[in-house]
């Protein structure tokens, strides 16, 4: 080794023992702080752990159990019952309120919103399916397109619009074309044929075998008629 390579290795030694000295000094001066943050820490994630094994899980197990009742009146189209429960079933509306943060009670919010639907009650069922969590292109994307149902039956074509439209944006090849059909009808009612026919080609387009694109050129014909 040359001694200007010995001379550069004794400078980068004389460096690291530098930045050590100066990080066992800052230790040394802070140690009670750094003992402390540390403590904090470790106590923070006990906590988490703590909550989440003996209170999280106990009422996902328990929200569980509840939900699957329900469902049993839900597959049954005991709409109003799976709903409001029974002396014996929790129905979804007070799983949902009992068990919120749990995933079985973000799942009952749907539920409950469902059944608010199919009984009619629109606002109620805005409210609940609003609530529900997910983003899943299936389901979540479900839940959203019966939001745009609800305001079309409460006659808000443009809420039901903006909602049909959100649901076909999940780009699920099922979803998408049925809630893009939907908000196509609903723009021709409102008298707005050019949007109607937007929906209509993008279905064709994008989703040619869809169910929805068997018959979209009649739709589309219309539309450009109009």
């Amino acid at each position: 080794m040359s001694k200007k390579e010995e001379e550069k290795k004794q400078d980068e030694l004389k460096n690291v023992e530098n930045v050590l000295t100066v990080t066992e000094v800052f230790i040394e001066k802070h140690q009670k702080q750094i003992l402390t943050g540390v403590g904090v820490v470790v106590l923070i994630v006990l906590a988490i752990l703590s909550f989440k094994n003996f209170y999280l899980e106990p009422r996902e197990n328990n929200a569980k159990a509840s939900l699957y009742k329900a469902e049993t009146l839900f597959a049954v189209d005991s709409f109003k019952v799976a709903l409001e429960g029974t002396p014996n079933i929790e129905g979804f509306k007070n799983i949902a309120s009992h068990y919120s943060m749990t995933a079985s009670g973000n799942l009952a919010y749907a539920y409950a919103g469902i059944c608010y639907y199919k009984l009619g009650q629109y606002d109620n069922a805005i409210k609940y399916l609003s609530q529900y969590d997910g983003d899943d292109n299936y389901f979540a994307a479900s839940v959203v397109g019966l939001i745009g149902d609800a305001y079309a039956e409460k006659g808000e074509t443009s809420k039901a619009i903006d909602y049909f439209k959100k649901a076909a944006g999940f780009d699920n090849n099922v979803i998408a074309p049925f809630y893009l059909k939907k908000a196509g009808i609903v723009y021709e009612s409102n008298n707005q044929q050019d949007k109607a026919l937007d929906c209509y080609q993008t279905i064709k387009d994008k989703y040619p075998k869809s169910n929805e694109a068997a018959d979209i050129d009649k739709y589309i014909a219309r539309s450009e008629k109009n």
